[in-house]
């Protein structure tokens, strides 16, 4: 439901200060909870609405002090794809040299095999990643991993690495919210990255420009804020950037040493320098705030004048701290969860769930069984959100390309299975012993509402609606009603089912 004309006419909170105690309750926890991660239960939201909302940003900000087994390193195989030896070497020049066919044959069949096994490997770390986000006590640092990965958008397909994505997906999650500027130091070492964009190859004299240009375009700066000069002078101070087997490399011979010119800096730079005259810019912290406001309040721009002029000085004076901050990222999300703008009407339940949004929030706030992952990979794919997979480096455009007809459809029937089991064609195999408890559900909602929600049909409904979409609508209450009135208002578990799997088809429901 969009806001009512009154509300429309309401002036924003365009404030940074921090929003009062009394006025964090229920509604404002779980919009924290939503935004800064991927929902949760009534029992997790009344735990914030008591902490406040210092104690609350500060447990969902400050992740580390939430111990969780670290990620091994060899979680994954890295020998899978692999440059070949010396040996492997030789056998493939003796069998050109000598024009066996059949042990050309063999060596390519070999290679084409661990192509295969790799792409399997690529597809368990999907489920990996995905269980991930649905299981972990540490919300943000899933969710800023995935931001960082539509940000420095890199896609299996192109680099065909399992490992490689591995490890940069492990280098988001180290930075998850700490360094912007280290992460860009490392972004331009990683073995991922470098191959995506080309700049394995590139070497003095044929410097390629890919990454100078998205480094500058889609990483830091935007359009308008550079030359193509600064490209072409970034990329000869990129050459030589390469890597070796799985580790980066600084191949010297291949580096152009000469004088350069870049965004006003001079001098023989370097990477590492021209990274530096990036974050010299005062563009680059407006830039990577603009991302994190679409990513965590709302669109920007939107087409509505009220709400970009509200978004634009916000977004302007989280980049004030930003910069005084030396690009540390968390006392930025700390300043922007805290605030009043926050928790505007103007900005709640008005932000599209991504796909995995959408899933991941459905497993993590309604306590659905987990699923075939494979099946929720396949929905999250159909939807617009392979992760690991971006469409290309721009990422994912998000916002209001995630729902066409199309997806909707998508959409209704992911919740359909998440819920029930229940497929287009057929049954999840594990549909009737792992069954959705919806009583359950109810008697959390009764407990976070104890003078709202009652015995009635009446108050369940009320309980239900403000839970699952933060308001009490009007017009879905009036479709509930009647489908409640036309069960005779008996609240059994197959009614209460029915009931969610209406209120998730509901358009309110595909937004936060």
């Amino acid at each position: 439901m969009r806001q009512q004309p009154a509300e429309r006419a309401k002036p924003i909170n365009t404030s940074l200060q921090a929003l009062g105690a009394k006025q964090f309750g229920f509604d404002e926890a779980r919009h924290l909870l939503w935004r800064a991660g991927f929902g949760g239960t009534p029992e997790q939201i009344n735990l914030l609405a008591s902490w406040g909302p210092e104690k609350s940003v500060d447990y969902l900000v400050d992740f580390q002090q939430v111990k969780v087994e670290p990620v091994r390193d060899d979680l994954f195989s890295k020998d899978i794809i692999r440059d070949p030896n010396d040996e492997e070497r030789m056998a493939y020049r003796d069998a050109q040299r000598n024009r066996d066919e059949n042990r050309l044959a063999e060596l390519r069949l070999r290679r084409q095999q661990a192509e295969q096994d790799d792409r399997e490997q690529a597809r368990q770390m999907q489920r990996w990643w995905l269980k991930r986000m649905i299981e972990t006590p540490r919300p943000l640092e899933e969710k800023m991993t995935l931001f960082w990965h539509g940000h420095f958008a890199t896609s299996y397909r192109t680099i065909e690495d399992s490992y490689h994505m591995f490890r940069q997906n492990q280098l988001f999650r180290l930075h998850a919210v700490g360094s912007y500027a280290e992460l860009m130091h490392q972004i331009i070492r990683d073995p991922a990255m470098l191959r995506y964009l080309d700049n394995n190859n590139s070497r003095k004299g044929k410097p390629n420009e890919n990454l100078a240009r998205e480094l500058m375009e889609l990483f830091s700066l935007g359009l308008g804020n550079y030359t193509e000069q600064d490209i072409k002078e970034g990329a000869r101070a990129l050459t030589g950037y390469t890597y070796k087997g799985d580790d980066f490399t600084f191949d010297q011979r291949n580096h152009d040493g000469g004088a350069k010119t870049i965004l006003g800096a001079r001098g023989t730079l370097d990477g590492d320098e021209f990274v530096k005259a990036i974050l010299d810019q005062p563009a680059c912290a407006k830039f990577i705030c603009t991302k994190l406001y679409r990513y965590f309040v709302h669109d920007y721009p939107s087409g509505d004048a009220r709400k970009d002029a509200a978004a634009k000085k916000v977004i302007d004076d989280l980049a004030s701290t930003f910069r005084s901050r030396g690009y540390e990222v968390a006392p930025v999300l700390k300043r922007l969860f805290l605030s009043q703008h926050f928790y505007d009407p103007a900005v709640r339940g008005e932000q599209i769930k991504s796909p995995v949004q959408l899933v991941v929030g459905a497993v993590r706030s309604l306590n659905t069984p987990v699923r075939d992952l494979a099946a929720v990979l396949s929905g999250l794919r159909f939807m617009g959100q392979d992760i690991l997979f971006p469409p290309s480096v721009k990422g994912w455009d998000g916002g209001r390309a995630w729902i066409n007809t199309a997806t909707m459809f998508i959409r209704q029937n992911m919740l359909v299975f998440m819920l029930t089991g229940r497929r287009p064609q057929g049954s999840d195999a594990l549909a009737d012993s792992e069954k959705w408890d919806a009583q359950a559900l109810v008697q959390q909602i009764k407990a976070a509402f104890p003078t709202l929600t009652g015995d009635t049909p009446a108050e369940v409904l009320n309980g239900v609606l403000r839970f699952a979409l933060g308001r009490t609508d009007p017009h879905a209450r009036d479709v509930l009603e009647k489908y409640l009135a036309d069960q005779n208002n008996q609240l059994t578990p197959e009614t209460l089912t029915e009931l969610m799997l209406l209120i998730t088809a509901t358009p309110e429901y595909q937004l936060t």
